[in-house]
């Protein structure tokens, strides 16, 4: 049951990104649900170490649909490069992963 859906992150400069970004994966159903979360980062970009404010978008949908979901990412993330990870689920309660199935297209 579990092997059909995963969790994508990916990371954004700003709130008004995130949320854009959030919104367009939720309408379009892409994704059941988005959480943001505002974290620190610390990574080497061009040969320098950079400490930034980001935001973690945590973004739960079905498996089948990561490409469309990076498709959307991509078209709408302003990063050259943007995280773009996705991470299966192993195990969820069923009636979650049924609630994602439910609101995903």
């Amino acid at each position: 049951m579990t092997e059909g859906y995963c969790m994508i992150l990916t990371t954004v400069g700003s709130q008004d990104e995130a949320e854009r970004i959030s919104g367009v994966l939720v309408s379009r159903r892409l994704a059941a649900c988005v959480q943001v979360s505002s974290i620190n980062s610390t990574y080497r970009w061009e040969g320098k170490i950079h400490r930034d404010a980001e935001y973690l978008l945590l973004i739960k949908t079905a498996a089948r649909l990561y490409g469309k979901v990076e498709a959307a990412i991509l078209e709408n993330h302003s990063y050259e490069v943007p995280e773009i990870i996705q991470i299966p689920v192993v195990q969820g309660l069923e009636q979650y992963l049924n609630w994602v199935e439910e609101n995903t297209e």
